[in-house]
Formats: structure tokens, sequence, C-alpha cells
């Protein structure tokens, strides 16, 4: 197990080296207007003076080491034009919070949704509620989520009777972003776990439990349920982690002060060390959460040997 963990560790780790080295170095293929706030009104001389203080003249590679070198310091860099000379760790510690409760919450309305959903579609396989929710899944994966999004923010908001501007300390602001965050992964549990309740529960175990006189529900909810839910948990951690980002497009349409937001603003604005320091942080995410899926099985299911490569992903 621990010799497994230091591998992964140790792959997670150069995944991220490469990852930042890209983007590093893609966004030196950028216009150099996204290093300056006033480029329109500098001179060549400024401009070169400008990029010569930041590093950005010396050759290609001495720019990625200085850069590893400032990231493990903690530094970011700072902003060039979202917030001029503010440091980008700043301007992040103050969006990561709102982009953490909004996911935090729809996480939660998810696991609490979607897991008792696909549960009870697998129970009830081929009856009324199956078919129901079966509906809303194949719904939520058919249509763009765009379209459902518009249609919550256009009804929700005259049916909670709340404005288009987000509040951040009403509570009823936060229903409609929470809700339109959650019905993607609600539709993805139930589905998957309905379907691996349902491959299980043609298992011999289960035949066996059901010959010597457990109830239907019991071995539906003590054993399939167990089993199925495993290969599942492998990826609520990286779901989790997502979400807990921020959503680009609902923290977008509903002007939420997140993370996905920001992102989004930068980009426009060509602030070259901001998108760098955001994507620093999705990409931290992305790697973190398939390691805590790997661990998160092993916790659930001690069968499993992570040290085979029958276990490796």
């Amino acid at each position: 197990m621990l010799k497994y963990l230091g591998k992964r560790i140790a792959r997670s780790f150069l995944t991220l080296i490469i990852i930042l080295t890209a983007v590093f170095c893609l966004l030196r293929l950028m216009p150099i207007e996204g290093y300056f706030q006033n480029f329109d009104k500098m001179t060549p001389q400024q401009i070169q003076v400008g990029l010569k203080e930041m590093g950005l003249t010396d050759p290609l590679p001495l720019q990625v080491i200085h850069f590893f070198k400032d990231l493990l310091h903690g530094n970011l860099g700072v902003s060039r034009i979202y917030r001029s000379n503010v440091p980008v760790s700043d301007i992040l510690a103050d969006k990561v919070p709102v982009s953490v409760k909004l996911g935090v919450w729809s996480m939660v309305v998810s696991l609490l949704v979607g897991l008792p959903m696909g549960a009870l579609m697998a129970r009830y396989k081929y009856r009324w509620f199956d078919r129901v929710g079966t509906l809303f899944i194949v719904c939520i994966q058919a249509v763009p989520a765009a379209v459902y999004f518009l249609y919550i923010q256009l009804y929700g908001t005259r049916l909670m009777g709340v404005g288009l501007l987000f509040q951040i300390d009403n509570p009823k602001y936060w229903v409609l972003p929470v809700v339109s965050m959650s019905l993607g992964n609600i539709a993805f549990y139930g589905m998957w776990l309905r379907r691996y309740m349902v491959d299980e529960s043609n298992k011999d175990y289960v035949k066996l439990a059901k010959a010597k006189g457990m109830s239907e529900g019991g071995v539906m909810f003590k054993h399939i349920f167990r089993n199925a839910f495993v290969p599942l948990a492998q990826y609520i951690p990286t779901a989790f982690l997502n979400t807990v980002i921020g959503s680009i497009y609902i923290e977008s349409l509903y002007s939420i002060p997140g993370m996905g937001g920001l992102l989004v603003t930068v980009i426009k604005k060509h602030d070259n060390t901001m998108v760098q320091g955001i994507v620093l942080l999705y990409a931290c995410v992305g790697v973190l959460g398939l390691l805590l899926g790997d661990l998160l099985m092993v916790m659930l299911d001690p069968r499993i040997s992570l040290g085979k490569k029958v276990g490796d992903r």
C-alpha cells in the first residue's frame, strides 16, 4: 500500500510538472499585452523595460526554472490587469471560499439525492420509479446543460422572488446555483449506481443470500449497494474537488464572485499571470482527485490491492 502510494504521489507530481510547464510555455506565446495594464499608452522602450523586470526577456528554460522556484516559495506572481500589482494568491484567497461553499452544498445535494435515486431504481427495476428516474437521467444527459440552466434561472428567480444580481449573504440566492450544479451529478450517480446494482444482483452471493431466507430489500441495501458503490466511489473525490473549485458557466450566469467567474474574467482581460495561477489550481485538483479516488476504493473494499497492476489506473 505504502509503496503504491509513493509511486502514485511521484507520478502525480511529475504530471503536475508537465502540465504547468506546458501551460507556462503556451502562455509565453500569448500577446504581451496581458502583462501590462496600459499597454496602448506605453512606448516600446517602456515595454522592453517592463518585460525585463518581469524576467520575460530571459531564455524560456530559464523562465521555467524561475517559475518553479517562485512556486516552491508560494509565489504565484502578481496580477497585471485584473487587479494591478496584487498577488495572485491574495485574489484566489478571496474567491476560493465562495466556490467551496457552493461546491460543498451542491455535492451534498447530489449525494443525498443521486445515490438513493439509483438504489431505488435498481430495487424497483422496470417499475414506475425506475421509469421516472430514467426519464430524468435521459433529459439531463441529452439536453445541453446551458438550456436547462437558463430555464432554471428564468423561472426559478420569479418563483423564489430573487433578483438576477447575486447576494452572497442571502441564503435564498444560493438555492438556484446549488440546484443547477447538482443536476449533472445526480444523474451521473443515479445512472451508474443503478447499473452496478443491477449487475451485482445477478451474482451468486445474492442468490445464496436469498436462498437462506434474507429479504430482497435486505440483500439489496446491505450487500448489493455496498459492492456496487465501490467502483462508483473512485469518481467522488474528483467530482467533489471539481465542484468545489467552481462552475465556470453557473458562476458567470448568476454573477457569483467565485473561481469559475474569475477564470472567465481574466481570460477576457488577457491577464496571463492570473490565468496561470488558476490553471495551477485546477491541475492540482484534478490530479489529487484521481489519487484520492483510488484510496477511497481501498478503504471501502479491502479486497482491492493497489499494489497490483489490476488495481492501477
